[in-house]
């Protein structure tokens, strides 16, 4: 009782004057703007940012202390997506809709007092991949500015292998444990549980498939130091069956890492922030390589005492945690540097 009482009574202080907050529709899909009341002597910089949540919880409120705490800090104008959620809503429904209120807000952002050429995209975890599908889908565009960069949270990238250091390291780590994971990917996808099993063992990807990817996805593309303890698993018996049943694990609109470099060279400036204690570090870590290989710059942040979904927690006083602010910090830097 206590919990909802101090996140109430924060985000009423917090609405109090700095702000001025609109509920629009960007299209069809609802968004909430967050605007500094201060004069501002030039355009000011926009960030859209998508809500973690695994495509399936989270909204524009649970990311309400968020965005006013990026909005203030950083005086730029924030745009909360309220993409619609699955299951309820099915995939790739959610990343469409992040797609929609970006072009929207490139489109009008003048409109808002910014400049549409410094326009931030920024996700956590589940967000973090609709940041990163939505940079490389608009990335050839010439009738829209150009993204000005992208801020990646703890963000999911693959799913080809579910047994990278990370994975084993982290497996029952709470917010987000190996097995709690793929049931939520399977929810996500409508799919069956019963795959759970053969995908936690990779007998949903060919050999060929390995092979082809394995300059992007492998275990030893991770940095020794976060491989201690690491141990490579059996090699996976091949399923054609749950190969079939998981094909949309394999597009890059699930599964980002995947782009060409063709799509990748053309992203713009990047911040990656991973946490030690999260199954999704090395996703991270391999999407850093990648740009870094196809010569994006990247900003890297790793919070060594971070988990999965510690961002959420800002805000909320006795129960916040020091490395969530030290995630906002880093967020709000690299956005001033935009």
């Amino acid at each position: 009782l206590i919990f909802p009482v101090i996140s109430r009574q924060i985000d009423q202080a917090w609405r109090a004057s700095e702000l001025l907050i609109k509920d629009l529709h960007f299209g069809e899909v609802p968004v909430r703007i967050y605007l500094p009341r201060s004069p501002s002597a030039s355009k000011r910089r926009g960030v859209v940012l998508f809500h973690g949540g695994c495509g399936m919880y989270g909204s524009i409120k649970s990311h309400e202390r968020i965005c006013q705490h990026i909005a203030k800090k950083s005086d730029s104008v924030v745009v909360s997506v309220g993409y619609r959620l699955a299951p309820e809503h099915r995939y790739p429904t959610q990343s469409l809709d992040c797609v929609t209120a970006t072009i929207h807000f490139l489109k009008t952002a003048k409109n808002y007092g910014v400049d549409p050429d410094r326009i931030i995209v920024c996700g956590d975890s589940a967000g973090g991949t609709f940041a990163t599908t939505t940079c490389q889908e608009l990335v050839n565009r010439t009738d829209i500015p150009k993204i000005r960069a992208q801020i990646l949270i703890y963000p999911f990238l693959q799913s080809l292998n579910f047994n990278l250091p990370s994975h084993q390291k982290n497996a029952s780590t709470a917010l987000l444990p190996l097995e709690r994971m793929l049931c939520f990917i399977l929810m996500y996808l409508r799919k069956d549980f019963s795959l759970m099993e053969a995908v936690l063992a990779g007998s949903h990807v060919p050999e060929s498939m390995n092979l082809r990817y394995r300059k992007w996805i492998h275990p030893d593309l991770i940095p020794e130091k976060f491989k201690q303890d690491y141990k490579p698993p059996l090699p996976a018996s091949y399923i054609p069956q749950v190969h079939e049943e998981t094909k949309e694990m394999f597009e890059t609109r699930f599964s980002p890492l995947l782009a060409e470099d063709a799509v990748v060279g053309c992203l713009p400036d990047t911040c990656i922030i991973t946490c030690e204690h999260d199954v999704l570090r090395d996703d991270g870590l391999l999407y850093k390589k990648r740009l870094e290989d196809n010569n994006i710059k990247v900003t890297w942040c790793h919070i060594e005492d971070g988990f999965h979904g510690v961002l959420c927690f800002l805000g909320y006083g006795i129960f916040s945690f020091p490395s969530a602010s030290k995630i906002m910090d880093h967020i709000v830097n690299f956005i001033k540097g935009c």
